[in-house]
């Protein structure tokens, strides 16, 4: 049964510029009975449905002084991330962050009830290789370092003998729109095209052989948003993991060619190449375009997720999990993956990201 809706709920979603928290915001100021604050390094601009506020998790003393007077939080939605260079060195500061905004909030938010965190497919090591298909939110843990898995640990032991409750989320890749950020497939696939197209250019597959031929699905972040929320006041969700994908599965070489058409773009054969590199020289045609298109002024570098990029299209194993637990306690909601793409297209046609 879902929580009372007499009682007034408060979210703090920590993260709230990227993809994810950007999208979870969005959804929840649609709901009637949440009120919203909204947590990042860079804040935004509030409104009468969320009000912002810029920290940087990794200095607790600042946070302590920026969200002290956030006593009627009820529940936390962690979507923060830090990128590092190597897996190992994403553990010190995505683990801080999270266990900061615990040790600020819990003495403080008296009513809070629950904790939810954001995690992926790194939890059953999607990141090193080919991994268990379909993945389960049962499967075992790999060999650490890993830092959702850490997370989640921390999560566990200090939920112990506490009021509040957690869930963890296990999306796929989420597609949705989100300005400078480096996890973000979508804005990869539509510059890419673009650029493709203004060079007069077939839309060339650029992954490792055997990728274009895998089997994978993505989230769509408003998907994952209304996920995010269910697990969060659904009492039967306390206190567990689950995979939430659009729920359906496909290849790049069914999907790609559907994407170059929406483009008007020819596909020619795959070719393996490295985005980061042969896309680094682009800056100077992206401003150019920019202003033959009357685009929105963003900089290359806010529009840019390279390295992302090739990390998605290096899949040349499986890339899939189980969502039936989801549904088996009730969160029935799903996305055609191709509809998915063409609507975040359009999205970004219409605020003028691209041509």
């Amino acid at each position: 049964m879902n929580e009372s809706t007499e009682i007034r709920k408060v979210a703090l979603v920590i993260g709230a510029n990227g993809v994810i928290g950007r999208n979870l915001i969005n959804h929840l100021i649609t709901l009637p009975d949440w009120d919203v604050i909204g947590i990042s390094r860079r804040g935004g601009e509030s409104n009468d449905r969320v009000r912002y506020v810029a920290t940087d998790l990794l200095n607790i003393n600042e946070t302590r002084e920026k969200l002290k007077g956030l006593i009627e939080v009820t529940h936390i939605f962690y979507a923060a991330y830090q990128d590092r260079p190597t897996w190992a060195e994403l553990v010190p500061p995505n683990l801080a962050m999270l266990v900061n905004i615990v040790e600020v909030m819990e003495p403080i938010a008296l009513e809070l009830k629950h904790i939810s965190l954001m995690q992926g497919y790194k939890v059953y090591g999607a990141h090193l290789g080919p991994f268990k298909t379909p993945a389960r939110e049962t499967d075992a843990n790999h060999m650490p370092p890993e830092f959702n898995i850490a997370q989640q640990d921390f999560l566990e032991q200090r939920q112990k003998g506490k009021s509040w409750t957690w869930s963890a989320l296990r999306p796929s890749v989420v597609c949705g729109f989100a300005l400078g950020n480096p996890m973000n497939l979508a804005m990869v696939i539509g510059i890419y095209a673009s650029i493709s197209k203004e060079l007069e250019l077939p839309l060339r597959f650029p992954g490792k052989p055997g990728a274009y031929d895998s089997l994978l699905e993505m989230t769509d972040a408003g998907l994952l948003a209304k996920a995010t929320v269910w697990a969060a006041t659904e009492a039967n969700c306390a206190n567990q993991a689950f995979n939430i994908t659009n729920g359906d599965l496909f290849r790049w070489n069914e999907l790609w060619p559907k994407i170059a058409r929406y483009f008007e773009l020819e596909v020619a054969p795959p070719l393996p190449m490295s985005l980061d590199i042969i896309m680094a020289d682009k800056e100077e045609l992206w401003d150019t375009m920019v202003k033959k298109h009357g685009l929105a002024t963003h900089s290359y570098k806010d529009v840019s997720s390279w390295q992302f990029g090739d990390f998605v299209f290096s899949w040349n194993y499986d890339f899939f999990s189980d969502g039936s637990k989801a549904r088996r306690l009730g969160f029935h909601e799903y996305v055609d993956t191709e509809a998915m793409f063409n609507n975040i297209f359009d999205d970004f046609r219409k605020r003028k990201v691209l041509p």
